[in-house]
């Protein structure tokens, strides 16, 4: 397992940016891809967006494409989300989370919350109308 701690999280206007970021912990980080996935009260929690194991793979919810980044640094344990264009219903708590790439192909990036075994805590973003 790997522990993850999200940050980056606040208050914005919309049309603003932020960006959220996911440090590891644990076993070999670049073992791992990492998702990020967010939630609203009452709701199910969403996929937002992935990166495989070497960050050169990518894979967006469609409500978030050409306004979101996924990157890594496996050099310093870290994941990030660019997020710019910010909308009040990207008004959430996000959760960075991780699943071991062993066993799968080269671009595995996991996408379902069920694919992901280790999560964060989560970090408020609230985006103002």
């Amino acid at each position: 397992q790997v522990q993850l701690v999200e940050s980056g999280g606040g208050l914005v206007q919309a049309g603003g940016s932020l960006r959220l970021s996911c440090a590891a912990s644990g076993r070999t980080f670049s073992a791992y891809a990492v998702g990020w996935f967010r939630q609203t009260p009452g709701k199910d929690r969403e996929f937002v967006a992935a990166v495989n194991w070497s960050g050169g793979v990518t894979a967006y919810a469609d409500s978030v494409k050409g306004r979101f980044t996924i990157s890594r640094d496996n050099a310093k344990n870290t994941v990030y989300l660019e997020m710019n264009g910010l909308k009040p219903e990207d008004t959430a708590v996000y959760y960075c989370a991780a699943t071991a790439a062993f066993g799968h192909g080269h671009a595995y990036t996991g996408r379902a919350v069920t694919d992901f075994g280790s999560w964060g805590q989560g970090t408020q973003v609230t985006v103002s109308s």
